[in-house]
């Protein structure tokens, strides 16, 4: 914190400018944008498939389990090798590492679209994943380098918003290519997408892009660099695995196993800080304060969206039966925000007021988490999209006030030459977060489902007129076994059974009693795991007001 009356130079990002400094490039706008559609593809694969499971199932006879590889093969394959992607831009290049994760992203995507079986979709989705953790880390690092400091909080703002978009774009997306279906595609229209983008962006990469280096880092930690990814692969397995499994054993005993497999690679690198100089993470970036509570915040922060719009797609979709459309366009408000606020918040908020611009953009959050989820309890299957309009806006506003200024304050005092290692702990870290989000408040969202579900059923069975006594008693134990588990799409037996058997005047009642079962079920649920979801931003207000409060006077501005 400065002294009063002392000059403060504004919050920026990256390392000061100096006379020996290189010039900017001039085309680093065009190759930002490049950047973006890389991250925009990157992050919407990661979300896309959940709409087109019903189709790859018809198609190829998936399984549970497979559908399950498909989307955990992804991202647990780029949240492992996010750091080594890092590292290697750091010693190979950059540009020519952004260019090969590009190039085998292509690929893997033909692949994906060309898949003959479950096994070889997996195997496909996998590969995926690894040419993204090398493709990926790429773009901040990138960043961090081609733009002087005094633009990197407005590009990076642009980088949030993208983010943004990305993450509730992808149903909407997925919807819209399945149900349009392309040349008779179908689900595969949502892989053979990607092939004239990624086309796009090698063919922009080459011609706009400078290529860069660390000059430091000329040995890759092979060592150290299986070691975390161990570690990584032991927490994030059970993570993003966890849940759909019903935690077995072998979750529990993976992530004790992650911890003193992660101590084993923090005291390696220290012993290779020592010998070679020349360590896969220098861990002194951590000792960094902006770097090291950013990433603690930025941990803690990304489990909070990844959470809210698992249970929120849920919530919409399964319980209300809206389409993956309407889903999307209700979500525009928030995308919308996250850019606008976003660059309000590194030019002018972040600069004025330092970490109370983060603070707001927490509370923001939280409040506009806590206001859905009385909308959702006040006006129940009857919420419409105009009603999650408010609550959308300040999300989106909240995230826009943090999510880009921390960014900027983490890269702030990286030096150039640890811009791929730091890029590659910034993303994995946020992987991690969302995997932490997913499970935690997935877990919390499908236990108060199975207990809501109960007392819905309680309440409506007895109620529904025109069946019989024992049709009312089947129909509670049907909406409860329906609700009380992961697999929402699997509809149990006693269900079939119940309305097979009603006759055809029952049998519409039987349908409708499920439904309203189902929908008030849902938000009730919702609006519990909302709550949830918010008070877990208190953490992150806590550990904000740790980040180094660097403030600019009012008259200072430019």
């Amino acid at each position: 914190m400065s002294k009063a009356g002392q000059t403060v130079k504004p919050a920026t990002a990256g390392p000061a400018a100096t006379p020996d400094a290189p010039e900017p490039d001039p085309k680093r706008w065009l190759a930002l944008t490049v950047l973006l559609v890389a991250t925009f593809m990157d992050l919407l694969d990661a979300n896309i498939i959940t709409v087109a499971i019903p189709s790859i199932q018809r198609d190829l006879g998936a399984s549970s389990a497979a559908i399950q590889a498909m989307t955990a093969g992804y991202t647990l394959s780029l949240a492992v090798l996010l750091i080594t992607g890092g590292r290697l831009g750091d010693i190979f290049g950059r540009k020519r590492m952004f260019l090969v994760g590009v190039s085998g992203f292509i690929l893997a995507s033909a692949l994906c679209a060309a898949a003959p079986s479950t096994e070889f979709l997996v195997i496909a989705r996998v590969l995926q994943g690894l040419t993204a953790a090398i493709m990926v880390p790429q773009v901040l690092a990138l960043i961090h380098v081609s733009f002087p400091p005094q633009e990197i909080g407005r590009v990076v703002s642009l980088y949030a918003g993208m983010v943004g978009l990305a993450i509730v774009s992808g149903p909407l997306i997925g919807g819209t290519l399945i149900s349009w279906s392309p040349l008779d595609l179908g689900w595969r229209s949502i892989f053979v997408v990607n092939l004239p983008v990624g086309v796009a962006a090698l063919i922009g990469a080459s011609k706009w892009m400078r290529e860069s280096s660390s000059p430091h880092a000329k040995r890759l930690d092979i060592i150290g660099m299986l070691l975390v990814i161990a570690g990584l692969l032991l927490l994030m397995m059970p993570l993003t695995l966890g849940r759909e499994l019903d935690w077995p054993l072998w979750s529990i005993v993976s992530l004790v196993a992650a911890a003193p497999v992660l101590v084993l690679f923090v005291v390696y690198e220290r012993h290779k800080t020592r010998t070679d100089g020349s360590p896969l993470v220098t861990l002194s970036l951590f000792k960094v304060r902006a770097f090291g509570a950013g990433t603690g915040v930025q941990l803690l922060f990304s489990a909070v969206p990844a959470g809210f719009f698992l249970s929120w797609t849920l919530y919409l979709q399964a319980g209300l039966g809206w389409s993956a459309l309407h889903t999307g366009l209700t979500a525009i408000p928030f995308s919308v925000c996250v850019p606008i606020v976003g660059g309000l918040a590194v030019r002018k908020f972040s600069p004025l007021y330092g970490r109370y611009c983060l603070l707001a953009g927490a509370v923001l959050m939280a409040a506009g988490i806590a206001s859905f989820a009385w909308v959702a309890d006040h006006f129940g299957t009857d919420i419409t999209s105009w009603h999650a309009i408010p609550s959308m806006l300040l999300i989106g506003s909240g995230m826009g006030l943090l999510m880009p200024p921390l960014t900027a304050l983490i890269l702030r005092e990286v030096k150039p030459h640890e811009a791929g290692a730091a890029s590659g702990i910034i993303n994995a870290t946020g992987q991690l977060g969302a995997a932490l989000g997913v499970a935690v408040i997935g877990s919390l969202f499908f236990a108060s489902l199975a207990g809501n579900a109960v007392r819905e059923a309680e309440q409506v069975a007895p109620t529904v007129r025109s069946v019989s006594s024992q049709q009312a008693a089947d129909l509670q134990e049907c909406a409860t076994e329906a609700l009380g588990q992961d697999d929402l799409a699997k509809v149990p037996a006693s269900c079939s059974t119940l309305v097979q058997g009603a006759d055809p005047g029952a049998r519409d009642t039987i349908d409708g009693a499920l439904g309203e079962i189902r929908a008030n079920t849902f938000v009730s649920t919702y609006s519990e795991t909302l709550y949830w979801a918010a008070g877990g931003l208190i953490p992150v207000t806590a550990l904000v007001l740790l980040l180094p409060h660097h403030r600019v006077r009012r008259d200072q501005m430019a």
